[in-house]
């Protein structure tokens, strides 16, 4: 597949907005040296030109409120983060491209989003680059008969609650709403207000991009990954669900809830495939959105970073012998415990002694959990009806990332994205039980 760049320009808000700043926060920084955070977007239609026409001039208006992302990361002298807009910077990247020897059909493939690379931008770029690059880089390639929306947002300046928030503003606005209806919060230091100051400063490249030119010593290359979506339907979730709640525990706690029982599934059976040994650990991580969690409660329009991870660990042989209640009981005592004051308590530990966190830190042998089925991404429709695909990009993957996503066929179905090591993924693609829950 070689995609052909035809274009490229900047989209910057509609009206002059003069200079504006806001400091980055605890919430935000631990994500400075993740890469940026992408999602592809595949839709119907023939009107190429008109589409792209469509949502460069809705850009521009739903900049206006969302002016963070036409603006670019600035760090002082003390190493203190922020992120600036002025109306003489470059704005949004767009590029235009071309593909029209794929169909939408063709994207709609359940296996590895390797063979999607070259339809979404800023493959392997840190989000510290945005010292010196676009927040946000938008790529639209016309396929054969549609459009591929490739999206990368900088991920140290907003988490996928935000991110879906945009993108759903910007299809109101394409669609004909005279101005977004819900505007988002932009003041970060309402949520925390203390200055970290990064020593030593974060990476301004990739490592592995450095030294594949040369510059820095090779680095052992991790063995190769394989992602797949697996969808749930809503009865295999009903199904997993009950299993999961079926011998409920005797300390009277709540039942599992949809997620916890998903996660459990997924965790249980990814360890098999892995053929760990018994005595080895496992990690299970989530990042949690915190808006509802920090005192005072922050708005769900809380524009940026508002999300913790939180981590289960375990032996894998307790956690396999036991029943999935054992596991999903975890979880769900990681998850509840993880209140306003465990989320002040680490945001102190991170500003005592700032930790630069890479992709991959998410435990041993882990399964980590991003994105979320609550997210609206089925809905995100520009005038030319609901998208035929959502995926994400090869950015911030390793063995066990798993994105979670609301499955196009609506109700109580979820699409897992899950990568992992070749072997395992050919494993839990033979796994009799996990493969009969999904479609």
């Amino acid at each position: 597949m070689k995609v052909k760049i035809t274009g490229k320009s900047h989209v910057k808000p509609s009206k002059k907005l003069g200079r504006r700043e806001c400091r980055l926060v605890t919430f935000d920084l631990p994500y400075i040296a993740f890469h940026y955070n992408q999602k592809l977007l595949v839709y119907k239609g023939n009107e190429y030109e008109d589409m792209v026409g469509k949502l460069k001039d809705g850009l521009g208006a739903v900049l206006e409120d969302f002016y963070q992302l036409a603006g670019k990361l600035a760090r002082d002298e003390e190493g203190v983060l922020s992120v600036e807009y002025d109306d003489d910077m470059a704005g949004v990247e767009v590029v235009e491209a071309n593909a029209e020897w794929i169909s939408v059909e063709d994207l709609a493939v359940e296996l590895g989003t390797s063979t999607l690379k070259e339809l979404i931008p800023y493959n392997g770029i840190l989000n510290s680059e945005g010292l010196h690059r676009p927040l946000l880089s938008v790529q639209l390639t016309k396929l054969e008969d549609g459009l591929a929306m490739g999206l990368a947002f900088n991920h140290a300046i907003i988490d996928g609650t935000s991110t879906w928030h945009f993108m759903s503003s910007w299809a109101q606005i394409c669609s004909g709403l005279p101005s977004v209806t819900v505007l988002p919060f932009l003041d970060r230091t309402k949520v925390r207000n203390t200055k970290v100051k990064l020593h030593p400063p974060p990476p301004d490249q990739d490592p592995q991009n450095a030294s594949s030119n040369g510059t820095a010593d090779a680095k052992p290359v991790d063995p190769p990954l394989r992602e797949r979506v697996f969808k749930f339907s809503e009865s295999a979730i009903d199904k997993i669900k009950s299993k999961v709640n079926s011998n409920p525990p005797s300390d009277g706690s709540k039942p599992f809830s949809t997620f916890q029982s998903l996660a459990v599934h997924m965790w249980r059976h990814v360890i098999q495939a892995r053929q760990l040994k018994p005595e080895d650990h496992t990690v299970f991580t989530v990042f949690a959105d915190c808006r509802k969690r920090v005192d005072p409660p922050m708005p769900e329009s809380y524009f940026g970073n508002l999300i913790q991870a939180i981590y289960t660990v375990t032996a894998v042989g307790l956690l396999s012998m036991n029943p999935p209640e054992f596991g999903a009981s975890l979880i769900q005592k990681a998850i509840e415990m993880h209140d306003a004051k465990a989320i002040e308590e680490r945001n102190r530990q991170f500003e005592r002694s700032p930790k630069i966190f890479q992709f991959k830190d998410a435990g041993v042998n882990c399964v980590s959990v991003g994105s979320s089925p609550r997210f609206p991404v089925y809905e995100v429709d520009f005038g030319w009806g609901k998208p035929e695909t959502v995926r994400s990009g090869v950015n911030n993957r390793f063995d066990g990332m798993v994105y979670l996503y609301r499955g196009k066929s609506g109700g109580g179905s979820i699409d897992a994205e899950i990568s992992l090591e070749a072997g395992a993924m050919e494993r839990l693609e033979e796994d009799k039980e996990f493969v009969a829950e999904v479609n």
